[in-house]
């Protein structure tokens, strides 16, 4: 047994050496199956609206409305409780005025808005929004406008979170808009607004408005989202106005096989006619002279219907077995790491251990 400078002997440094590569390559292994692939950005919390959720229109100091105007939701306004234009306007929903919900709403409000000044970190963008596509995330500008169209796109999850803070204005052009990318919509878009905001004429709005000051909406302006004034009014002419709520997030998950009996494959038995024969004819002649033939037709016995053919690829007969849910890992090429990990190891150990016998044999001698 010889002994090295570095004070191991022969036989000791070649038992480690494989051992030692196996650790270190099955560790990295792990850990490229354990970490994430790709950069993932931190989740931005939805603003929480409270009771102020229930509201398409709140305002500080009265509601205006011109032309007819259709708003999906609760209004109210407190501490002015003025309300001009009121029987133009097609309601579904309540008239809070500036009864006690309003007035909890209004607190509420005040707590979201300071919610989504404080939001971040925040990336700053320029005034100017139109013309660009944005991921979820927090974008902050002294003031901000749209001209064109807004992209937001939400790589697939409704529920992802947009939050705009504005020191200053919004103002939108008008015709402007903005296209929601990979989901039907987007529900939790938040505009913080640190004075007033002004929506263009005919423009299309996506968002929940939170305006420190007043809200004024042109016409024909649409809105899918809200109108939250915290002290001045909120001015509206011929608008639509539809909060979009947030539906629950579907899980990851596969669902066991059922077959839906509406979709459950169906066949048709054939039809089986059963031959008959002819039996003999009977002729009886009475003594008054009538003569009455009887013919009596026996049925051959029905040979049983023959089963109808097994749809392919159709479940077998009885119930189904439950299977369990199979969850999204998000990692497909776990599997087919670990294998080639596998593989690699054993090659590893073969190789090292066909270089040691050479050394034994010569030990040995």
């Amino acid at each position: 047994m010889r002994t090295h400078k570095n004070g191991t002997t022969g036989r000791t440094a070649r038992r480690r050496t494989p051992f030692g590569l196996l650790a270190t390559f099955a560790a990295a292994t792990a850990t490229a199956l354990v970490l994430p692939i790709g950069n993932a950005g931190a989740a931005t919390t939805p603003i929480d609206l409270g009771t102020a959720k229930n509201f398409a229109v709140l305002a500080g100091s009265g509601i205006t409305n011109t032309g007819p105007t259709t708003i999906n939701g609760d209004i109210g306004t407190f501490p002015t409780p003025t309300e001009t234009g009121r029987a133009s306007i097609v309601l579904t929903g309540t008239d809070h005025a500036g009864d006690a919900v309003t007035q909890q709403a209004k607190t509420d409000l005040l707590t979201a808005y300071n919610q989504a000044a404080g939001a971040g970190p925040a990336t700053a963008v320029a005034t100017e929004l139109g013309g660009r596509t944005l991921t979820p995330g927090v974008y902050a500008s002294p003031t901000l406008a749209i001209t064109g169209t807004l992209y937001l796109d939400t790589q697939g999850d409704p529920s992802a979170v947009f939050v705009f803070q504005s020191s200053s204005t919004l103002i939108t052009a008008s015709a402007s808009s903005i296209v929601v990318l990979n989901s039907p919509t987007a529900c939790n878009v938040f505009w913080q607004v640190g004075s007033s905001a002004t929506l263009g004429t005919n423009s299309s709005f996506l968002g929940t408005i939170l305006a420190q000051t007043s809200i004024t909406a042109t016409t024909q302006a649409s809105i899918r989202g809200r109108l939250l004034a915290q002290n001045g009014a909120t001015t509206l002419d011929t608008n639509t106005i539809i909060p979009l709520p947030c539906t629950p997030t579907v899980a990851s998950t596969i669902a066991p096989f059922v077959v839906p009996p509406s979709t459950a494959p169906t066949s048709t038995a054939p039809t089986t006619t059963a031959p008959t024969s002819t039996a003999p004819t009977t002729t009886v002649t009475t003594t008054a002279g009538t003569t009455i033939t009887t013919t009596i037709a026996t049925q051959a016995p029905a040979s049983a219907p023959s089963a109808p053919p097994t749809p392919p690829n159709s479940p077998p007969p009885g119930p189904i077995p439950a299977t369990p849910p199979i969850a999204y890992t998000g990692f497909d090429g776990g599997a087919a790491a670990l294998g080639a990990a596998m593989v690699l190891a054993g090659a590893l150990l073969l190789a090292t251990s066909s270089n040691r016998r050479p050394n034994r044999a010569r030990h040995l001698r």
